[in-house]
């Protein structure tokens, strides 16, 4: 499902100085994160700063580019349907998607908590959205998470003509590509889970042999509070999940610490979605 954030004023995520971040013991940061947001939810104060008190240890650098083209993208894809909701069953890996909109310093304190945790997420952005802030897209790809497009405004793009769909898909497309040289692997159609036959041959036309779906709805869009969106996750998820999510909301933020850990508790691993495919 989709959602209308409204941004806040704050400032865009600058570019990352492309020095390796440090990654604590990944555990010891998943306990760490889960506790930070229980101190959250009874009303203490944002602690993005906070780090676990184990020495961290160096991890290898991203690729800034690794999974953010389709030729990047392993031959197993070549394999799965039009429209994916989910990878194999058998594998305990799960991937959680972002609906890239909303408040950039959300998305930045995600992106951090994720890289603490040594995980890695996939982003469909906005289009208007990386006209406001275009630092983001390449902060995403530095982190090593994976950047993909979720139409140009974000409005209902089944229901849109076909000149006014392509223009929808290509014009994110087109940031994407001015903003990092890639068009990104995934798209995901606005306002629906699924595209119908019309948009799904769009989004091949513009270079995405792939819709990206998904299994798991958080529904964390209608702000149900932070434990609210962790139950709703790990109540379906399951080995292959594609889970969706939104960077443009607090609850989301909160609940992000405790959904890692308890994922983690439960031995499925997080990855991108075209690791969780391959």
């Amino acid at each position: 499902m989709g959602c209308v954030t409204t941004p806040a004023p704050s400032a865009p995520p600058g570019r990352a100085t492309g020095t390796a971040p440090t990654v604590p013991d990944r555990r010891s940061a998943l306990r760490a994160g889960a506790g930070l947001a229980g101190a959250l939810t009874t009303g203490c104060c944002p602690g993005d700063a906070a780090r676990p008190s184990r020495p961290a240890r160096p991890s290898r650098a991203p690729d800034a580019s690794a999974g953010s083209h389709p030729a990047a993208a392993p031959r197993a894809l070549a394999r799965q349907p039009a429209q994916i909701a989910h990878g194999p069953r058998d594998r305990p890996r799960v991937a959680l998607t972002f609906h890239g909109q909303g408040d950039p310093a959300l998305a930045t304190s995600i992106l951090g908590t994720a890289e603490r945790a040594g995980v890695k997420i996939t982003v469909l952005a906005v289009g208007t959205w990386l006209d406001e802030h275009p630092g983001v897209a390449r902060r995403i790809l530095d982190g090593g998470h994976e950047l993909g497009n979720h139409t140009l405004r974000h409005l209902g793009i089944n229901a849109m003509p076909e000149a006014e769909a392509r223009a929808e898909i290509q014009g994110c497309a087109h940031r994407l590509r001015r903003l990092t040289g890639s068009i990104g692997t995934w798209f995901r159609p606005s306002r629906a889970p699924r595209a119908t036959p019309l948009v799904e041959r769009l989004a091949r036309d513009a270079g995405y042999p792939h819709v990206l779906s998904y299994d798991v709805d958080s529904l964390d869009y209608t702000s149900p509070g932070a434990a609210a969106v962790t139950r709703k996750v790990i109540g379906e998820v399951r080995n292959g999940s594609v889970v969706s999510l939104h960077f443009g909301y607090a609850d989301t933020r909160t609940a992000f610490p405790a959904l890692l850990h308890e994922l983690d508790r439960r031995g499925l691993a997080v990855v991108t979605t075209t690791e969780l495919l391959s």
